[in-house]
C-alpha cells in the first residue's frame, strides 16, 4: 500500500518552486534580491535599479539605468480608453478593485499581451510598473473630482507616483523616502500573490491575466491590507497617551494587533527596521511625531506581552500617513512596488515552465450509489 501523503495546511514549508531572484532567512532577520542584503539595497539603490536587478539579474550600469529610467517614463501614460473606462466605474468601487479591472482591460490596448516569449514580457514588464503606479494616482484622483495630473518624465518613479497623486513634486527627502519604501517592498520570494500569479502563469495564461490574479490575491486581507489596519487602529487611539489603556485592553480581549509577527520571521523584519527609521525622521520633519511615538509605544506593549516583532506592515502605516497618502491607497501602493517582483517571477517561470498542479488529500465518502430521484428522501 503506498504511503498516505502527509498534508501541510497552507502549504506551509513545501517547496513549490526554485528561484534566484530572492531568499527570505527567517531565522536570521534577512532578506535578500539576488544575492544583495535589503539593508545594503534600502540605503544605496533606487527602485529602478532594483527592478532592473530582479529582471535582467545584476545591477545596472549606469547607461543601463538611463534606458530603463527612460523606458519607464515613456510608458508611463495609461491608455486613454482605460482611463474613460475608469472614468465610468461607481464611486463605491474601491481603489484595489479599480486597479484589478484597470489592469485586465490593459491588456486589449497592447499588442504583444498574447506573446509570452521573454523580450515582450519584458516590455510588457516595464509596461505593468510604469502604468500601474499611473493608475493608483490616478484612482484618487478621480474619486475626488480632481484631474488626472499626467506623469512628468522628468521625474523617477518614486517622485513621479507622488507628483500624480498630489500634484505637486516632494521634496528629495519625501521623494527618496517613498523610494526607498518602494525598495523594500519589491519582492519577498512566494508570498501569496507571487505564488498565485505564477500558478496562472504555468498555464501559459499571459502576463496581464497572472498580474490581475496577483491583484486579486492581494485584496486579500490575509496578504494586502495589513498596514491600512495598522493606520485605522492607530487613528482609533488618537494620541500617544492612550497607547497604554487601549493595547492592553486589547490584549485583555484577546483581539488580535496588526503588524506583527510572520510566518517565515522569527526574529525581526528587517524591512521593519528601516521603516522605523524612516517613520521616526518623517515625524520630526513633518513636525507631527505622534505616529511615530505611537507606533514605538506599541511596539514596545507587544513585546512585553507577547514578544512579537513588528513586520513590514507595521511601520509602513506611520510612513504613509506622514507622507500624505490616504488609507485605502496603502495596499494599491503595495501593487505599485510589487509589481516589479511579480514580473521577475513571471519572466522566470515562463523561461522553465511546468503547470502547477499539487494534489488534495480527499476527505469525503469513496463508495456512494446513486438513488433515483424518486426514491430519495430529505
Amino acid at each position: 500500500m503506498a504511503a498516505r501523503k502527509k498534508l501541510e495546511k497552507g502549504l506551509e514549508g513545501v517547496l513549490a518552486a526554485e528561484t534566484s531572484l530572492c531568499h527570505v532567512d527567517g531565522k536570521r532577520g534577512r532578506l535578500i534580491y539576488r544575492g544583495y542584503d535589503i539593508l545594503d539595497l534600502a540605503r544605496h539603490a533606487t527602485f529602478e535599479e532594483v527592478a532592473y536587478l530582479l529582471w535582467f539579474g545584476n545591477l545596472p550600469t549606469a547607461a543601463q539605468l538611463e534606458e530603463l529610467l527612460s523606458r519607464l517614463a515613456a510608458a508611463r501614460d495609461i491608455p486613454a480608453e482605460v482611463l474613460a473606462y475608469m472614468q465610468g466605474f461607481p464611486m463605491s468601487a474601491t481603489p484595489m478593485d479599480v486597479l484589478r479591472t484597470a489592469v485586465s482591460a490593459a491588456a486589449f490596448h497592447d499588442p504583444e499581451a498574447e506573446d509570452n516569449a521573454r523580450e515582450p514580457n519584458v516590455r510588457k514588464a516595464i509596461r505593468l510598473t510604469a502604468q500601474i503606479a499611473t493608475i493608483v494616482a490616478a484612482v484618487d484622483r478621480l474619486r475626488n473630482g480632481l484631474e488626472v495630473v499626467p506623469p512628468d518624465p522628468k521625474l523617477n518613479h518614486a517622485a513621479n507616483f507622488l507628483y500624480m497623486l498630489q500634484g505637486e513634486p516632494p521634496d528629495e527627502a519625501t521623494a527618496r523616502d517613498f523610494d526607498v519604501c518602494l525598495v523594500l517592498h519589491a519582492e519577498h520570494e512566494l508570498n501569496a500573490s507571487t505564488f498565485a500569479a505564477r500558478v496562472t502563469a504555468a498555464t501559459l495564461a499571459d502576463m496581464y491575466a497572472s498580474i490581475t490574479t496577483a491583484i486579486g490575491t492581494l485584496k486579500g486581507s490575509l496578504h494586502g491590507g495589513a498596514n491600512q489596519r495598522v493606520l485605522e487602529m492607530l487613528q482609533e487611539i488618537g494620541e500617544p497617551e492612550r497607547v497604554d489603556s487601549y493595547i492592553r485592553q486589547a490584549i485583555a480581549d484577546k483581539r488580535r494587533i496588526p503588524g506583527f509577527g510572520h510566518r517565515v520571521y522569527k526574529t525581526e523584519d528587517p524591512r521593519a527596521t528601516v521603516l522605523r527609521r524612516i517613520s521616526r525622521e518623517l515625524g520630526e520633519r513633518t513636525g507631527e511625531p505622534k505616529w511615530f511615538l505611537m507606533s514605538q509605544r506599541v511596539e514596545e506593549l507587544i513585546w512585553e506581552a507577547k514578544q512579537l516583532k513588528p513586520n513590514v506592515d507595521f511601520y509602513s502605516a506611520s510612513v504613509y500617513q506622514s507622507l500624505g497618502i490616504p488609507v485605502d491607497l496603502f495596499t494599491p501602493i503595495f501593487a505599485v512596488s510589487r509589481i516589479a517582483g511579480w514580473a521577475a517571477h513571471l519572466l522566470e517561470q515562463y523561461g522553465d515552465n511546468r503547470l502547477i498542479r499539487p494534489l488534495a488529500l480527499y476527505t469525503g465518502p469513496k463508495r456512494q450509489r446513486y438513488i433515483p430521484i424518486q426514491k430519495r428522501t430529505a
